[in-house]
């Protein structure tokens, strides 16, 4: 543990705190509130998920939303980094590739807030293992 030097320390060891109880609060019921995923690989970090990531985080506080973000590693689609998962309440996931702090702002305005689909859209294309064992 560091230890506290000034007020500014304070404050800010306060502040990692409540971020930290906040998740923790948010996490016992996930599915009633918007979840992003941010893939943070080394290929997208190197693209600029970090930033995508405290975008979000900063912009749900700043609009009132409720919103659990977390990291998660490689999404398998390094060409499209940055890459986010997003879950609205209710509905599937959906991928979205090329993501910056732009980007993720209309994400946040047309889609998570107004429900409209916003170009990006990584398609699911594969089928799961049990399908493929089923048709043969």
């Amino acid at each position: 543990m560091s230890h506290v030097k000034s007020l500014a320390d304070l404050r800010k060891l306060k502040e990692d705190l409540q971020g930290k109880m906040s998740l923790r609060e948010k996490s016992n019921h996930p599915e009633s509130m918007v979840q992003v995923k941010v893939a943070m690989a080394t290929c997208g970090i190197a693209s600029g998920a970090k930033q995508v990531m405290e975008f979000f985080i900063n912009e749900f506080d700043k609009r009132n939303i409720q919103a659990v973000v977390t990291q998660t590693g490689c999404m398998g689609y390094c060409y499209a980094e940055p890459t986010i998962e997003v879950t609205v309440p209710g509905q599937e996931p959906i991928v979205f590739g090329y993501v910056d702090t732009k980007k993720a702002d209309e994400i946040i305005e047309k889609y998570i807030k107004n429900g409209e689909l916003v170009e990006g859209i990584i398609p699911v294309k594969y089928q799961s293992i049990e399908i493929n064992k089923e048709n043969k």
